[in-house]
């Protein structure tokens, strides 16, 4: 999935902020963010709203198209 995010990361740079965090890592700031959103299995993608709502989630491996349609709802 790290190319198809490095890649969406590219193409919405400056539009969309789009965050890649390794859960394993063990930093306080992950871990936070990933019990805040409930995240428990990887991987899992968040989409956030402008206004700091939760506009979509998605677990597991997705196609990219999918991973854009929920990037185009956002606000």
């Amino acid at each position: 999935m790290r190319p198809v995010v490095d890649r969406l990361r590219v193409k919405y740079a400056g539009k969309v902020d789009i965050k890649r965090m390794n859960t394993s890592e063990g930093s306080a700031e992950v871990e936070q963010l990933a019990q805040s959103f409930g995240i428990q299995y990887v991987p899992t993608f968040v989409f956030v709203n402008s206004d700091g709502t939760k506009s979509g989630v998605i677990v597991g491996q997705v196609a990219q198209a999918t991973l854009e349609a929920e990037i185009a709802k956002l606000k």
